[in-house]
């Protein structure tokens, strides 16, 4: 059964929202903290995941959105000394760069990654860096 205003379809059968237009007032996203040196970024847990390093880290990205569907998240580094970080493979880095180097102890970085491909592949780029002050 359709939700109809006025003799038009709002809601249709499938639950689709149709005819409407919509302007968000705020933009909330789940911030996720993160542990270890082997920390799982679980994407259908939120999209901002922070994290404060206490050795060289390997990340890895799990439960992306399906093939169709872009996810963009940030990671929120703030370097506990001078550690390296490792990347999935999957992640391509702007303009087809190496990968940043991590922030430098005690600063804080912020890299941004985009998928839209079911995770095949992770545009990466490095957003900020620096003090932390």
């Amino acid at each position: 059964m359709a939700i109809k205003i006025s003799g038009t379809n709002v809601i249709d059968d499938s639950r689709n929202l149709t005819g409407v237009s919509m302007k968000a007032v705020r933009y909330d996203e789940t911030s996720v903290s993160l542990s270890g040196t082997t920390p799982t970024v679980d994407l259908s847990a939120g999209n901002h995941f922070k994290i404060s390093t206490t050795g060289n880290t390997t990340f890895a990205f799990s439960n992306p959105p399906s093939s169709g569907t872009a996810q963009k998240f940030v990671i929120t580094v703030t370097a506990g000394g001078a550690h390296t970080h490792t990347w999935p493979a999957a992640v391509t880095w702007i303009e087809g760069a190496d990968a940043p180097s991590p922030p430098d102890s005690d600063d804080t970085s912020n890299f941004e990654f985009i998928t839209v491909d079911g995770g095949t592949t992770y545009y990466g780029s490095l957003a900020t860096t620096g003090a932390v002050n």
